[in-house]
């Protein structure tokens, strides 16, 4: 077992990391950032290395800073987290070449998988089912414009080298193609560094289910089951489940075969994630992608099935077989994640950057708050703005709502902006409890969110009455802003402030070495 591990990355996922090397008794290392100086993963490690100025190309993207602090503080392996550093191959090979055992797959695996085209083709090769379309980039408009018609419209057009929404365009007639074809071009290029387009038959009304999938270097494949991670906005992942609320033991099992017969045709180790598109109403699966990585909500799996996948990462990058077999993996109860970011949700979800003045996460049965945060930290505008995640468990699926419901409520963050309230909204939305997901739910939610607001046949207020109502509450707003403080008031203010005091002077400091 190893005895130093640096953590390649920063927030929540290093946190998680370096509790997971707490409970094997492995020295956690972090890195940072200039802005990450105090951060909470910093505050946790033993040690902390700085390797750069705050904009992420400068320090967490830095190859040699990261390799030249993992040298210096004599570690043995390097974690990458997820995002970052974590799918860059390149990176891979500069931790090996160092002398250092990369926690994921070979560099090989993450070039295959990498490319979303070449991907494709090593999943066709292991005869799993893809989205018709075409398997290599698309060299021209022309050729673009010949595959939409061979497969009919709607087509989406996506980034061969990349995912989150970037360089992705959706079609429905061929007379917007060519506009959408260059924005997606240009768009992945600078994203990406890579053009690279290919074209996709569009999968009516798809729910998003990914397979769960952990190897090790002796040749075992396991699979732990689905997340169903259809709630998204912008192509990105905010709600998800395990099990999906499909619940269908043989779908699952049709669906964890072939994600390992993609992950053997690239002699896949350690943790990963094979994502497939499905369609309720012919009942068939589709290959998406492949993650090479950790994925962000892999707290809803360890919940149901009781596995550390971070600690069982750690296990098997230092030479031991799985801890358990396919036979060993059960399915108990239902659980949710829910991504809180720092965003006004009010405001198209527009980053919310700023400092924390107050954090209170909800505790009690069967909760999981993953955080990068406490009270008294800021979040900065260089990086990705995600506090938290939050996760529950229940024995079902409405035990589960109702939890996450009650956890919502009690989840109370001031300073910034976040997306609980967009939350507390969803998880009381009679479509959400029914089960009744796929891709476009949230644009549904919004639409019956709006009619439930102004019902068809009601009247809205005139601009003038809504002007003269607005001006109404910043005048008596104005006037209490000028009342001076009761004593009670006072005395609540006073203890705000000393309890944010407190909050960050009882943090362990274990990283005073700090570099």
């Amino acid at each position: 077992m190893f005895r130093k591990i640096l953590i390649a990355n920063r927030g929540e996922i290093a946190v998680r990391v370096i509790r997971a090397c707490r409970d094997l008794d492995i020295t956690p290392l972090a890195v940072f950032s200039e802005a990450d100086r105090s951060s909470l993963h910093v505050r946790l490690a033993d040690e902390a290395y700085c390797v750069g100025p705050p904009p992420s190309n400068e320090s967490y993207l830095n190859i040699e800073a990261i390799i030249s602090a993992a040298k210096t503080a004599k570690a043995e392996a390097v974690h990458p987290g997820y995002g970052f550093l974590a799918e860059n191959p390149e990176f891979a090979r500069a931790v090996t070449a160092a002398g250092l055992i990369f926690i994921g797959p070979t560099a090989e695996a993450m070039e295959v998988m990498g490319s979303k085209t070449s991907a494709r083709r090593a999943a066709v090769k292991a005869g799993a089912p893809i989205v018709p379309g075409t398997t290599n980039p698309l060299e021209s408009f022309e050729a673009a414009r010949a595959a939409a018609k061979e497969f009919g419209y709607p087509v989406m057009l996506k980034a061969a080298a990349g995912g989150g929404g970037k360089g992705m365009r959706q079609v429905s007639e061929a007379s917007d193609l060519e506009s959408a074809f260059e924005a997606a071009q240009s768009e992945s290029l600078s994203a990406f560094g890579n053009s690279e387009i290919y074209l996709e038959k569009v999968v009516e009304k798809p729910r998003h289910i990914e397979i769960q999938i952990f190897a090790d270097t002796y040749g075992n494949y396991v699979h732990l089951g689905e997340r169903e991670c259809s709630i998204q906005r912008r192509h990105q992942k905010v709600i998800e489940e395990c099990p999906s609320p499909v619940d269908d033991a043989a779908l699952r099992e049709r669906m964890g075969a072939a994600a390992i017969k993609i992950a053997k045709a690239v002699n896949y180790v350690g943790a990963g994630t094979v994502e497939f598109l499905f369609s309720e109403r012919t009942g068939e699966f589709y290959f998406l992608e492949m993650n090479t990585r950790l994925q962000v909500e892999h707290p809803v799996t360890e919940l149901v099935t009781g596995f550390d996948l971070v600690r069982e990462q750690i296990n098997v990058a230092s030479g031991r077989r799985l801890s358990f077999k396919q036979e060993d993996v059960q399915w108990h109860g239902h659980a949710i994640e829910c991504r809180i970011y720092a965003e006004d949700p009010e405001n198209n979800f527009f980053p919310s950057p700023g400092w924390i003045n107050y954090l209170r996460a909800p505790a009690g049965p069967g909760i999981r708050d993953d955080s990068g945060v406490v009270a008294g930290d800021e979040v900065s505008i260089h990086y990705d703005p995600m506090i938290s995640k939050l996760a529950v468990w229940g024995s079902t699926r409405r035990e589960a709502i109702d939890r996450l419901r009650r956890a919502l409520d009690e989840y109370a963050v001031s300073g910034i902006k976040t997306t609980l309230p967009f939350f507390r909204e969803i998880v009381r939305d009679a479509e959400f409890i029914a089960g009744h997901l796929d891709t476009g739910f949230i644009p549904r939610f919004h639409e019956r969110r709006r009619e439930s607001q102004h019902p068809a046949g009601g009247t809205r207020p005139s601009g003038l009455f809504q002007d003269i109502a607005l001006i109404a509450a910043a005048l008596a707003y104005s006037r209490a802003q000028r009342k001076p403080l009761t004593n009670h008031q006072q005395e609540q203010s006073k203890w705000k402030i000393a309890g944010r005091a407190l909050a960050l002077s009882s943090l362990p400091r274990k990283s005073d070495r700090v570099r």
